[in-house]
């Protein structure tokens, strides 16, 4: 019989995650299938869909779970409503969830509801704001875990999850990180029009806990950054409520300095990061990839408290001017030793054997609490 997974992606960054374990467990014989939802859905962040549709011998189904004026608790309600159609029609033997997104939480809570199996990928760590809370809650609710690092392991097994369901695999988009991208940057700049030169990434999301200030410290960090008189790309923010405050200021960015894009291939990222002079921002990368490729990181605001203690990794706030003008002088161009906290690839290999085990599938459904020892 050939088992079916479903790996749920709603964003370009998590699609980048678990793409390696989807591909890994189709080459080794699963029936593979994405359910395509989110930002992925949305013309005004890159229609990102797409690059969902262009992984070979997989099946692919799409659901648009929100308008653009929608709260998260709507988009929750929508997605749970749409993947619960989803599972009653096909009825998977894996749904595969990934990280703190309001859509993985839908589908871990329906899987659960309907006692299909459910795992989590890269749960048992701490962050900022709400996506900490949707994180632990998605732990809660899945039956299996594939976690970064054995600290994340201890983290989940102190929530009460048994220690035979929690595995450590390392971060999955190290695996893409760690090979050659298959394209030069060269050819990343002509495919996105972005200009010779050094530059940084500039990645700012929305905080949902801030979101009366976050436009107030989008422009303060912006502003710090034109004031720098360096070039950057900078990737537009995910839907989270105060991502308009967010575009609005990027909007009134010189072009000459500043190239906006929406979205990237996988590829492309990886091959943009590995030449960036810096990067900026409060997206995971710069906790995560950025370490491991050894590309200092300016870390804004709270969104990822507590998340990292690289050497590479700087925290600040947006509006401390002082702060960001000196990290750009000390750390532009500089490069430190690869950091393996989250992983050192191999991750999507660590996955599919997993699922080579017959144990994992006969482990029951009906969870119960595992107090610590």
């Amino acid at each position: 019989m050939t088992r079916r997974l479903v790996f749920v992606t709603g964003t370009r960054a998590d699609f980048g995650k678990i793409r390696p374990l989807a591909e890994a467990a189709r080459d080794r014989g699963f029936r593979i299938g994405f359910f395509v939802t989110g930002m992925h859905m949305l013309e005004r962040y890159g229609l990102t869909k797409i690059e969902v549709n262009r992984v070979d011998n997989v099946d692919v189904f799409e659901f648009l779970n929100q308008q653009l004026t929608d709260g998260q608790e709507m988009i929750l309600a929508k997605t749970i409503m749409g993947f619960s159609d989803f599972l009653a029609e096909h009825n998977p033997d894996l749904v595969v969830v990934h990280g703190d997104r309001v859509e993985a939480l839908a589908c871990a809570l329906t899987a659960a509801t309907r006692y299909i199996r459910c795992a989590h990928v890269e749960g048992g760590e701490v962050s900022g704001t709400i996506d900490e809370l949707f994180r632990h809650c998605n732990s809660k609710l899945a039956t299996c875990h594939f976690v970064s690092s054995e600290t994340a392991r201890d983290r989940v097994m102190r929530m009460g999850e048994p220690a035979d369901s929690v595995f450590v695999i390392g971060s999955p988009e190290l695996d893409i990180h760690g090979k050659p991208s298959g394209v030069t940057i060269d050819q990343v700049r002509r495919h996105y029009d972005i200009s010779p030169g050094e530059y940084g990434i500039v990645i700012f999301h929305p905080v949902t806990s801030e979101t009366d200030t976050i436009g107030a410290q989008a422009t303060a960090l912006f502003g710090s950054l034109q004031a720098s008189e360096r070039s950057f790309v900078t990737i537009l923010p995910n839907n989270d409520p105060g991502s308009d405050a967010i575009m609005a200021v990027i909007r009134t960015l010189p072009a000459s300095t500043f190239r906006a894009i929406p979205s990237m291939r996988f590829p492309y990222f990886s091959e943009l990061l590995k030449h960036a002079a810096v990067l900026v921002g409060n997206s995971s990368a710069g906790v995560r990839e950025a370490p491991f490729l050894g590309v200092p990181s300016l870390d804004i605001g709270t969104r990822q408290t507590n998340r990292s203690e690289a050497v590479s990794v700087t925290a600040t706030a947006a509006a401390d001017d002082l702060a960001i003008q000196a990290f750009l002088d000390r750390e532009w161009g500089r490069r430190y030793p690869s950091c393996g906290a989250f992983g050192t690839g191999g991750a999507a290999e660590r996955f599919v054997s997993i699922l080579d085990d017959p144990g994992f599938w006969s482990k029951p459904l009906q969870k119960v609490f595992t107090d610590p020892r």
